[in-house]
């Protein structure tokens, strides 16, 4: 492939100096950039039935911070997530709640399991025809990848009747994980000359045990460990229609595209730096911090060495605390919170004692210094990106999978807001771009000059 030469430097001056817009006239003109107005509320784009995120309470007509609420189909899903302490795996009972608005009977929970573990496989020799050829660090180009080659093996690809998008939005809830693991052993294996393991799913698992048994050589696990990633998929399924890889999806489904496509477009969205790869950052944050700070469990060398991160001293000098913060919730994130629990069991197990204080640690003193030194007034509590990938690390999840988990759990609730945008409305979203263009003469070939 060709690499970066001196022509592509010059003109990308060019494309700079065209294309550099004066962020004054996005007030001056009244323009919402990113779709956000001045206090970062969303600009209100469609109506959802699927999920509620809910920060504020308006008191006397003023918004006042809340503990953060997430409604799966009006269902909190902290009660939710609350079954997972019986010992019971939810993911699926939730995708059934975000695929079908009601919580499933027992019945109509074992039918769903049922279909989804028929749906359970790829087209004959796809892993070696597809997936292992040009293996790639990138595991969500990858699974895009496969996720549109998988259209030319479906007969019905454009076929956009109900039944038939449901058939393959269950399909590839299915095989999703099979899709991340597959590519994540092809890669491990050619790049990095390891053994390659593929280990077919189990009808019999969950989709967070069948996860782990395909990815560890041996197959075996703990229950606490499922339990927690099952939790974890739970949590991270679905958040609104607003965000960017969720409205791609409706984008995308508006315009009369087919399922995989639409699908495929979320991907490239979700595994952008901005979005999905948010617990990497924690994860690369949480290496420098344990190589600066010697004691973890004293606050005040803890405190120290944050203070330098926010004041653009050290990590990555962008001045952020990773994990802190969200662009909705304000005194807390409720899937923070519910995973917390669940952090703090597995890290007993793996005896991750010292890390775990470390991380309390963190999330008692960002907040504070957070907000004096940035004047945040709304509130600043952890997110759920700031254990999830500790969570990951301690099941033995290689980084390279950490958004393609992402992608395991949000593909049901794409499936949802694909599901209702086709139900809901014909109407393409064409969202409107204030030109800033004026008119100039043509000139001839001959007359610009050299």
């Amino acid at each position: 492939m060709r690499q970066i030469d001196d022509y592509t430097v010059r003109q990308a001056e060019v494309c700079r100096r065209y294309d550099n817009i004066d962020l004054k006239l996005y007030s001056e003109l009244g323009v919402k950039k990113g779709l956000r107005d001045e206090n970062g509320h969303g600009v209100l784009t469609g109506l959802t039935n699927i999920s509620s995120v809910r920060a504020f309470d308006i008191i006397d007509g003023k918004q006042v911070p809340c503990d953060g609420e997430l409604l799966y189909r009006g269902i909190d899903v902290q009660e939710l997530a609350r079954e997972s302490f019986r010992k019971k795996y939810i993911f699926e009972e939730g995708a059934y709640l975000l695929l079908f608005g009601e919580l499933p009977t027992e019945k109509q929970l074992t039918e769903f399991r049922a279909n989804l573990t028929d749906q359970m496989s790829l087209p004959t020799n796809f892993t070696r025809d597809v997936i292992m050829k040009a293996p790639s660090a990138d595991i969500m180009n990858s699974m895009t990848r496969s996720i549109l080659t998988l259209a030319s093996y479906d007969p019905k690809a454009d076929d956009l009747e109900l039944s038939n998008v449901l058939r393959q939005c269950m399909m590839l809830i299915s095989t999703f994980p099979m899709l991340a693991v597959y590519g994540y052993h092809a890669y491990n294996h050619y790049a990095n000359d390891s053994s390659m393991y593929i280990h077919r799913p189990d009808p019999e698992l969950s989709v967070a045990e069948n996860f782990l048994r395909m990815l560890r050589p041996d197959m075996s696990y703990t229950k606490l460990e499922a339990r927690v990633l099952d939790v974890a998929l739970l949590l991270h399924m679905e958040h609104g229609g607003g965000n960017n890889s969720t409205f791609t999806t409706r984008v995308v489904t508006s315009s009369g595209s087919d399922t995989y496509s639409a699908i495929a477009a979320a991907m490239s969205s979700l595994k952008g730096r901005k979005h999905g790869g948010a617990n990497l950052m924690v994860m690369k944050m949480m290496d420098d911090i344990r190589t600066h700070v010697s004691d973890y469990r004293d606050e005040e060398e803890v405190e120290s060495y944050l203070t330098r991160i926010l004041e653009k001293e050290a990590f990555d000098h962008k001045g952020l605390i990773y994990g802190m913060g969200h662009a909705v919730y304000s005194l807390s994130d409720p899937r923070e919170v519910v995973f917390k629990n669940f952090v703090e069991q597995l890290a007993e197990e793996k005896g991750r004692d010292e890390d775990m204080a470390l991380y309390n640690n963190i999330e008692k003193i960002a907040p504070k210094i957070i907000a004096e030194k940035r004047k945040i007034y709304k509130g600043v509590s952890p997110n759920v990106d700031f254990y999830s990938g500790f969570v990951y690390e301690m099941l033995g999840i290689p980084r390279e999978l950490y958004t393609p988990l992402f992608a395991i759990a949000r593909i049901v609730g794409w499936s949802a807001h694909r599901i209702e945008e086709l139900v809901t409305t014909d109407k393409i979203i064409r969202p409107a771009y204030k030109s800033l263009v004026t008119k100039r003469e043509y000139q001839d070939r001959e007359e610009r000059g050299e």
